[in-house]
């Protein structure tokens, strides 16, 4: 079966699974630049693509990013959302120690909470522009 807009098989199911993951910064320090961003996103592809998921979409401004993600069921959100924040966390302070007085206080880059909605409430085109219209610093 040839895969429509946004809808995977697997062995036993045919699926549309997407989900709007927000992750902000610890207290919401303005610490990400372009390059920080652009690195967040191979980062957060690679986490992806060892849980077979699809980052579709990835943005963000100073202090937070928006991630729009394609899953099957098997994957659990929440195991998905611990790894691409711990990995991402981990992975930006060795690569980038130069921000670490700004947010890494308590060892941490990122809020404990974070967003995440499914994709129901508004159409896909709707959300894929909203991400890529988010401000992105230079």
């Amino acid at each position: 079966m040839a895969e429509l807009e946004g809808i995977r098989t697997g062995r036993h199911c045919i699926f549309a699974l997407h989900a709007h993951l927000v992750f902000v910064t610890k207290l919401r320090h303005k610490v990400f630049g372009d390059r920080h961003l652009t690195r967040m996103e191979e980062i957060m592809r690679a986490v992806c693509a060892d849980f077979e998921t699809e980052l579709v979409e990835f943005n963000g401004e100073n202090d937070h990013v928006h991630l729009l993600v394609n899953f099957p069921p098997k994957v659990a959100p929440s195991k998905l959302v611990n790894s691409l924040k711990g990995v991402s966390s981990r992975r930006m302070r060795q690569e980038f120690p130069d921000p670490v007085h700004h947010y890494y206080r308590a060892n941490q880059l990122w809020s404990g909470s974070y967003f995440a909605g499914s994709m129901g409430g508004a159409p896909f085109s709707v959300l894929h522009q909203y991400i890529q219209q988010q401000n992105h610093p230079v």
